[in-house]
Protein backbone atom coordinates (compact mmCIF):
# COMPACT_ATOMS: atom_id res chain seq x y z
CA UNK A 1 0.00 0.00 0.00
CA UNK A 2 1.21 3.51 -0.82
CA UNK A 3 0.54 6.26 1.74
CA UNK A 4 -0.37 9.52 -0.01
CA UNK A 5 -1.58 13.03 0.81
CA UNK A 6 -4.26 14.59 -1.44
CA UNK A 7 -5.15 18.29 -1.14
CA UNK A 8 -7.81 20.70 -2.39
CA UNK A 9 -6.83 24.36 -2.56
CA UNK A 10 -8.81 27.39 -3.73
CA UNK A 11 -6.11 30.04 -4.27
CA UNK A 12 -8.17 33.23 -4.83
CA UNK A 13 -7.65 34.26 -8.45
CA UNK A 14 -5.80 37.58 -8.37
CA UNK A 15 -2.58 38.43 -10.19
CA UNK A 16 -1.66 42.03 -9.28
CA UNK A 17 -1.47 43.93 -6.02
CA UNK A 18 -4.64 45.96 -5.42
CA UNK A 19 -4.93 49.60 -4.25
CA UNK A 20 -6.66 48.81 -0.95
CA UNK A 21 -3.89 46.36 -0.07
CA UNK A 22 -1.14 48.71 -1.17
CA UNK A 23 -2.57 51.50 0.99
CA UNK A 24 -2.25 49.19 3.98
CA UNK A 25 1.32 48.24 3.10
CA UNK A 26 0.22 44.77 2.00
CA UNK A 27 0.77 42.77 -1.18
CA UNK A 28 -1.87 40.42 -2.62
CA UNK A 29 -0.13 39.88 -5.96
CA UNK A 30 0.44 36.42 -7.37
CA UNK A 31 4.17 36.84 -6.78
CA UNK A 32 3.68 37.46 -3.06
CA UNK A 33 0.93 34.94 -2.43
CA UNK A 34 2.51 32.11 -4.42
CA UNK A 35 5.59 32.37 -2.23
CA UNK A 36 3.24 31.95 0.70
CA UNK A 37 1.70 28.89 -0.93
CA UNK A 38 5.16 27.36 -1.33
CA UNK A 39 5.45 27.64 2.44
CA UNK A 40 2.09 25.86 2.76
CA UNK A 41 3.26 23.02 0.52
CA UNK A 42 6.60 22.82 2.32
CA UNK A 43 4.78 22.54 5.65
CA UNK A 44 2.11 20.05 4.53
CA UNK A 45 3.94 18.13 1.77
CA UNK A 46 0.97 17.15 -0.42
CA UNK A 47 1.57 14.58 -3.14
CA UNK A 48 -1.15 15.99 -5.35
CA UNK A 49 -3.10 19.27 -5.20
CA UNK A 50 -6.39 20.06 -6.92
CA UNK A 51 -6.40 23.84 -7.40
CA UNK A 52 -9.25 26.26 -8.01
CA UNK A 53 -9.21 29.95 -8.93
CA UNK A 54 -5.69 29.62 -10.33
CA UNK A 55 -4.83 31.94 -13.22
CA UNK A 56 -2.16 30.99 -15.74
CA UNK A 57 0.09 33.63 -14.11
CA UNK A 58 -0.43 32.03 -10.70
CA UNK A 59 0.11 28.52 -12.06
CA UNK A 60 3.39 29.51 -13.71
CA UNK A 61 4.70 31.18 -10.57
CA UNK A 62 3.49 28.28 -8.40
CA UNK A 63 5.47 25.68 -10.33
CA UNK A 64 8.57 27.88 -10.65
CA UNK A 65 8.65 28.91 -6.99
CA UNK A 66 8.09 25.32 -5.89
CA UNK A 67 11.03 24.17 -8.03
CA UNK A 68 13.24 26.94 -6.64
CA UNK A 69 12.49 25.62 -3.16
CA UNK A 70 13.15 21.96 -3.97
CA UNK A 71 9.51 20.93 -4.43
CA UNK A 72 9.39 19.06 -7.73
CA UNK A 73 5.83 19.27 -8.99
CA UNK A 74 4.37 18.99 -12.48
CA UNK A 75 1.12 20.55 -13.68
CA UNK A 76 -1.87 18.99 -15.42
CA UNK A 77 -3.34 22.10 -17.02
CA UNK A 78 -7.02 22.79 -16.49
CA UNK A 79 -7.67 26.52 -16.90
CA UNK A 80 -8.72 27.66 -13.38
CA UNK A 81 -8.73 24.11 -11.99
CA UNK A 82 -5.22 22.74 -12.63
CA UNK A 83 -3.83 19.70 -10.85
CA UNK A 84 -0.32 19.87 -9.41
CA UNK A 85 1.34 16.51 -8.72
CA UNK A 86 4.65 14.99 -7.73
CA UNK A 87 6.19 13.69 -10.91
CA UNK A 88 8.53 11.40 -8.96
CA UNK A 89 5.50 9.57 -7.50
CA UNK A 90 2.93 9.55 -10.32
CA UNK A 91 2.53 9.29 -14.05
CA UNK A 92 -0.56 10.50 -15.92
CA UNK A 93 -2.39 7.70 -17.71
CA UNK A 94 -5.45 9.61 -18.95
CA UNK A 95 -7.12 12.97 -18.45
CA UNK A 96 -10.08 15.17 -19.35
CA UNK A 97 -10.92 18.84 -18.89
CA UNK A 98 -14.21 20.65 -19.47
CA UNK A 99 -15.79 23.99 -18.74
CA UNK A 100 -19.27 23.66 -17.30
CA UNK A 101 -21.89 25.00 -19.74
CA UNK A 102 -23.37 28.41 -19.12
CA UNK A 103 -26.86 27.03 -19.58
CA UNK A 104 -28.73 24.87 -17.11
CA UNK A 105 -31.28 23.03 -19.30
CA UNK A 106 -34.84 24.14 -18.67
CA UNK A 107 -33.89 27.12 -16.48
CA UNK A 108 -33.23 30.77 -17.20
CA UNK A 109 -29.92 32.33 -16.27
CA UNK A 110 -26.20 32.01 -16.91
CA UNK A 111 -24.35 29.67 -14.55
CA UNK A 112 -20.77 30.07 -15.77
CA UNK A 113 -20.70 33.65 -17.00
CA UNK A 114 -16.97 34.17 -16.40
CA UNK A 115 -15.97 30.76 -17.78
CA UNK A 116 -14.12 29.92 -14.57
CA UNK A 117 -16.19 26.94 -13.43
CA UNK A 118 -14.83 23.65 -14.69
CA UNK A 119 -13.56 20.20 -13.89
CA UNK A 120 -10.12 18.74 -14.50
CA UNK A 121 -9.64 14.96 -14.22
CA UNK A 122 -6.46 12.95 -14.17
CA UNK A 123 -6.00 9.19 -14.04
CA UNK A 124 -2.72 8.60 -12.23
CA UNK A 125 -0.50 5.54 -11.81
CA UNK A 126 1.42 5.26 -8.55
CA UNK A 127 5.01 4.43 -9.47
CA UNK A 128 5.60 2.66 -6.14
CA UNK A 129 3.01 -0.08 -6.66
CA UNK A 130 1.45 0.40 -10.10
CA UNK A 131 -2.04 1.11 -8.74
CA UNK A 132 -4.33 3.65 -10.39
CA UNK A 133 -6.59 6.36 -9.01
CA UNK A 134 -8.77 9.09 -10.49
CA UNK A 135 -8.34 12.61 -9.16
CA UNK A 136 -10.72 15.42 -10.14
CA UNK A 137 -10.42 19.09 -9.22
CA UNK A 138 -13.57 21.15 -9.68
CA UNK A 139 -15.10 24.55 -8.99
CA UNK A 140 -18.89 24.82 -9.11
CA UNK A 141 -21.21 27.80 -9.67
CA UNK A 142 -21.09 30.33 -6.85
CA UNK A 143 -24.34 32.28 -6.54
CA UNK A 144 -27.09 31.66 -3.97
CA UNK A 145 -30.61 30.29 -4.30
CA UNK A 146 -31.63 32.25 -1.21
CA UNK A 147 -33.75 35.29 -2.23
CA UNK A 148 -32.40 37.17 0.81
CA UNK A 149 -28.82 36.91 -0.43
CA UNK A 150 -27.24 39.84 -2.32
CA UNK A 151 -25.86 37.19 -4.68
CA UNK A 152 -29.24 35.62 -5.38
CA UNK A 153 -29.81 33.82 -8.67
CA UNK A 154 -32.74 31.39 -8.93
CA UNK A 155 -31.89 27.71 -9.43
CA UNK A 156 -28.25 28.12 -8.39
CA UNK A 157 -28.45 25.10 -6.06
CA UNK A 158 -29.93 23.01 -8.84
CA UNK A 159 -27.26 24.26 -11.28
CA UNK A 160 -24.49 23.10 -8.94
CA UNK A 161 -26.10 19.68 -8.67
CA UNK A 162 -26.34 19.56 -12.46
CA UNK A 163 -22.65 20.45 -12.79
CA UNK A 164 -21.80 17.75 -10.27
CA UNK A 165 -23.76 15.26 -12.36
CA UNK A 166 -21.68 16.12 -15.44
CA UNK A 167 -18.48 15.55 -13.49
CA UNK A 168 -19.65 12.26 -12.00
CA UNK A 169 -20.81 11.00 -15.41
CA UNK A 170 -17.27 11.51 -16.74
CA UNK A 171 -15.70 9.94 -13.63
CA UNK A 172 -18.01 6.95 -14.06
CA UNK A 173 -16.62 6.48 -17.58
CA UNK A 174 -13.08 6.47 -16.22
CA UNK A 175 -13.92 4.12 -13.35
CA UNK A 176 -15.56 1.69 -15.78
CA UNK A 177 -12.41 1.76 -17.91
CA UNK A 178 -9.76 1.63 -15.20
CA UNK A 179 -11.45 -0.01 -12.19
CA UNK A 180 -9.88 2.23 -9.55
CA UNK A 181 -10.96 4.60 -6.75
CA UNK A 182 -12.03 8.14 -7.64
CA UNK A 183 -11.55 11.36 -5.68
CA UNK A 184 -13.38 14.65 -6.21
CA UNK A 185 -11.77 17.66 -4.55
CA UNK A 186 -12.73 21.27 -4.84
CA UNK A 187 -14.65 24.38 -3.98
CA UNK A 188 -18.23 23.26 -4.53
CA UNK A 189 -19.73 26.54 -3.28
CA UNK A 190 -22.10 24.22 -1.47
CA UNK A 191 -22.26 22.93 2.09
CA UNK A 192 -22.53 19.35 3.31
CA UNK A 193 -26.34 19.28 3.10
CA UNK A 194 -26.55 20.90 -0.33
CA UNK A 195 -28.08 19.33 -3.40
CA UNK A 196 -24.66 19.02 -5.06
CA UNK A 197 -23.02 17.11 -2.20
CA UNK A 198 -26.09 14.99 -1.55
CA UNK A 199 -26.22 14.12 -5.25
CA UNK A 200 -22.65 12.85 -5.01
CA UNK A 201 -23.65 10.73 -2.02
CA UNK A 202 -26.54 9.28 -4.03
CA UNK A 203 -24.02 8.18 -6.65
CA UNK A 204 -21.90 6.25 -4.18
CA UNK A 205 -19.44 8.91 -3.05
CA UNK A 206 -18.49 9.36 0.61
CA UNK A 207 -17.05 12.43 2.29
CA UNK A 208 -13.47 11.93 3.47
CA UNK A 209 -14.44 13.57 6.76
CA UNK A 210 -17.00 10.85 7.43
CA UNK A 211 -14.77 7.85 6.72
CA UNK A 212 -11.46 9.07 8.16
CA UNK A 213 -10.32 6.41 10.61
CA UNK A 214 -7.83 8.44 12.67
CA UNK A 215 -8.81 12.13 12.61
CA UNK A 216 -11.53 14.33 11.09
CA UNK A 217 -11.23 18.12 11.26
CA UNK A 218 -14.46 19.83 12.37
CA UNK A 219 -13.64 23.36 11.17
CA UNK A 220 -15.03 25.28 8.20
CA UNK A 221 -11.67 26.52 6.96
CA UNK A 222 -12.79 29.91 5.67
CA UNK A 223 -12.18 33.63 6.29
CA UNK A 224 -12.63 36.87 4.34
CA UNK A 225 -9.75 37.68 1.98
CA UNK A 226 -10.74 39.89 -0.94
CA UNK A 227 -9.88 43.05 -2.83
CA UNK A 228 -10.46 45.28 0.18
CA UNK A 229 -8.14 43.29 2.46
CA UNK A 230 -8.58 40.33 4.80
CA UNK A 231 -9.87 39.41 8.22
CA UNK A 232 -7.32 38.45 10.86
CA UNK A 233 -9.29 35.43 12.04
CA UNK A 234 -11.03 32.34 10.69
CA UNK A 235 -14.80 31.95 10.81
CA UNK A 236 -15.89 29.81 13.73
CA UNK A 237 -18.41 27.81 11.69
CA UNK A 238 -18.82 24.03 12.05
CA UNK A 239 -17.80 21.46 9.47
CA UNK A 240 -21.27 21.09 7.80
CA UNK A 241 -21.05 24.75 6.66
CA UNK A 242 -17.79 24.21 4.76
CA UNK A 243 -17.80 24.50 0.97
CA UNK A 244 -14.41 22.91 0.20
CA UNK A 245 -14.78 19.14 0.05
CA UNK A 246 -12.95 15.88 -0.63
CA UNK A 247 -15.18 13.04 -1.82
CA UNK A 248 -14.30 9.42 -2.54
CA UNK A 249 -15.92 6.55 -4.43
CA UNK A 250 -14.26 3.16 -4.14
CA UNK A 251 -13.49 3.08 -0.42
CA UNK A 252 -12.89 -0.67 -0.70
CA UNK A 253 -9.79 0.20 -2.75
CA UNK A 254 -8.50 3.12 -0.67
CA UNK A 255 -8.41 3.86 3.06
CA UNK A 256 -8.78 7.41 4.41
CA UNK A 257 -6.73 7.91 7.57
CA UNK A 258 -6.92 11.67 8.16
CA UNK A 259 -9.02 14.62 6.99
CA UNK A 260 -7.67 18.05 7.93
CA UNK A 261 -7.83 21.75 7.07
CA UNK A 262 -4.63 23.79 7.20
CA UNK A 263 -5.34 27.19 8.78
CA UNK A 264 -2.21 28.76 10.32
CA UNK A 265 -2.02 32.48 11.07
CA UNK A 266 0.42 33.14 8.23
CA UNK A 267 -2.14 31.86 5.72
CA UNK A 268 -4.68 34.64 6.38
CA UNK A 269 -3.46 37.08 3.64
CA UNK A 270 -3.06 34.31 1.03
CA UNK A 271 -6.60 33.15 0.20
CA UNK A 272 -10.07 33.04 1.73
CA UNK A 273 -10.20 29.22 1.53
CA UNK A 274 -8.04 27.07 3.76
CA UNK A 275 -6.54 24.10 1.93
CA UNK A 276 -7.92 20.73 3.03
CA UNK A 277 -6.10 17.44 2.73
CA UNK A 278 -6.50 13.73 3.33
CA UNK A 279 -3.98 11.04 4.13
CA UNK A 280 -4.89 7.83 2.36
CA UNK A 281 -3.59 4.39 1.58
CA UNK A 282 -3.98 2.93 -1.90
Amino acid sequence: MATLRFMTHNQWKNDENLPAWEEKGLDCSASARMKGFVRVYSDTKPDIVGCQETSFVMADKMIRYCAENGLRYALLWGRDTPIMYRQDKFEVVDSDFSLYPEEFPGHEGKFNNHQTKSYNIGVFRIKENGKLFIFASTHLWWKSSNPASPNYLPYSDEARAYQMSLLIDKITEFQSKYGCPAFIVGDLNADYNSQAVQYAFSKGFSHAHDIASEYADESMGYHACFGWGYHDHYRDDPFPNAIDHILLRGADMATVRRFERFSPEYYLPLSDHSPAFVDIEI
